[in-house]
């Protein structure tokens, strides 16, 4: 094809003012799709040869010159160029040049709108799979943690002001589970993430004997979308729900990166950071700064605004294909490696974290105490309400409460989840299950896709 070449105008030369404009980045966001464009256009193959739209000779040519796509995708010699629009543009025009009119089959019942969407949704499968496996490695850190340190106690704080006693082990489960609900929530998009979009065209199907079935078979999909509109009517939504995700295992590595932030501070210091995973002054030689854990909230914060773009992007818009779609790629992924980075550093750094017993035994201030004496007089007879009178008017007279040792504060708490009845095992229940899940859809999704293009992962 001539350098001027359009999948949608061939021969013609659109202005390039305009050209630039509308490619836009996609040439640089879609650079990560290389790889899953051609895996998705194998399987579109199975559908056109399983609807008898290819023969079986017509099959096997059009497979063998999508494998060596594949290979030279893998080898870096086929790649998105300045006289591509996209991702689809790159290896149509790579196949047409290498195996001639095999490539100008390919495109038989497709459009780029259900072509984008099979590329989006095997590389989010692919990225959803990896971030879960980053999710419940950190709550498996922090359980470890929960263990180590259960019987360190420290304050707990609400309003950033004292509160009651709280522990190592019971600040660590609280964020093990945090995460391991946030790893869980990929079952609200899963089911949908797990659909081919194959077959759907630009929106209300084609006029050919097309077998999705079996195109969704041949990429691991679960089931397609069932009705042909429903793929571009839910563009944006399952981008949210994906960046929703990252954000809500985001909050957690935020709430917990400013905990460490405080707690290994010099007024706190019941927190270690060591050396290596601290940075320094430029100017004041005594400074170590947890710049990391800075940098995390941070991200967890863009993370968010990620969100927001595609949240703005894709409302108010009627049904169909819009090209406001082409905008979601950039925030998605900027989203996805945010998330991906973030529990990648927590869980290199988190292991290193040291604790210091005599800071924390220091912290526990006499009226950290004092919900602990309301609750002894509570127990010997004495009505709540006059108990947290008689101690609130003790606290103000400057009365010391009695000191309660690690040991003693751990037996009085034994409800489920306090701090002397953590029940770990049950969390480490849930890691297990979740862990369990991911294995048996990586495999599914790897076995499909080796079946599909042998050797190619």
């Amino acid at each position: 094809m001539k350098k001027a070449d359009t999948l949608w105008s061939p021969g013609a030369k659109p202005d390039p003012r305009m050209m630039a404009y509308t490619v836009g980045d996609d040439r640089e966001v879609d650079a990560r799709l290389l790889r899953w464009d051609v895996l998705g256009s194998l399987g579109h193959v199975e559908a056109l040869a399983r609807g008898g739209v290819l023969s079986a000779r017509e099959r096997a040519r059009v497979r063998r010159a999508l494998l060596a796509a594949l290979r030279a995708v893998e080898a870096g010699d086929l790649r998105i160029e300045a006289r591509h629009e996209d991702v689809h543009s790159a290896v149509e025009f790579w196949l047409t040049e290498h195996f001639g009119v095999v490539g100008e089959r390919i495109h038989t019942g497709r459009s780029r709108n259900d072509q984008v969407v099979v590329d989006l949704r095997l590389c989010l499968k692919d990225e959803v799979l990896r971030l879960h496996a980053l999710m419940t490695d950190l709550a498996g850190t922090l359980l470890q943690f929960a263990r180590e340190y259960r019987r360190t106690v420290w304050p707990g704080y609400t309003h950033q002001r004292i509160a009651m006693p709280s522990s190592g082990g019971l600040w660590a489960a609280g964020y093990a589970e945090g995460l391991l609900d946030a790893a869980d929530g990929v079952a609200g998009f899963w089911r949908r993430l797990d659909r081919s979009p194959l077959g759907s065209a630009a929106g209300y199907g084609v006029p050919l004997p097309l077998d999705r079935e079996a195109a969704a078979r041949a990429l691991g999909f679960a089931g397609i979308d069932h009705i042909v509109t429903t793929t571009q009517n839910g563009r944006g939504q399952l981008e949210a729900q994906v960046l929703f995700w990252c954000a809500t295992a985001g909050h957690e590595c935020a709430k917990l990166s400013t905990d460490v932030i405080l707690f290994s501070s010099d007024e706190f210091g019941w927190l270690m950071l060591p050396p290596e995973w601290s940075t320094g002054s430029s100017l004041m030689p005594q400074k170590r700064n947890a710049d990391l854990f800075e940098l995390t909230r941070a991200r967890s914060a863009a993370i968010e605004g990620d969100l927001a773009a595609v949240m703005a992007l894709k409302s108010k818009l009627a049904g169909g294909y819009h090209r406001d779609f082409q905008l979601l790629k950039a925030p998605l992924w900027r989203g996805v490696d945010r998330t991906r980075e973030l529990l990648t550093i927590l869980n290199a750094a988190l292991p290193h974290i040291g604790v210091d017993d005599a800071r924390a035994h220091l912290a526990l201030r006499n009226e950290v105490f004092a919900t602990d004496e309301v609750m002894r007089k509570v127990r010997a007879g004495v009505p709540f309400r006059r108990a947290y009178r008689e101690v609130a008017a003790a606290v103000k007279s400057g009365a010391e409460m009695p000191a309660i040792s690690a040991a003693v504060l751990a037996a009085a708490r034994t409800s489920t989840g306090a701090m002397g009845n953590l029940e770990l095992a049950a969390l480490g229940r849930r890691l297990g299950a979740a862990r369990r899940w991911r294995t048996a859809e990586s495999r599914r999704f790897v076995r499909a896709l080796e079946r599909l293009a042998p050797r190619s992962r």
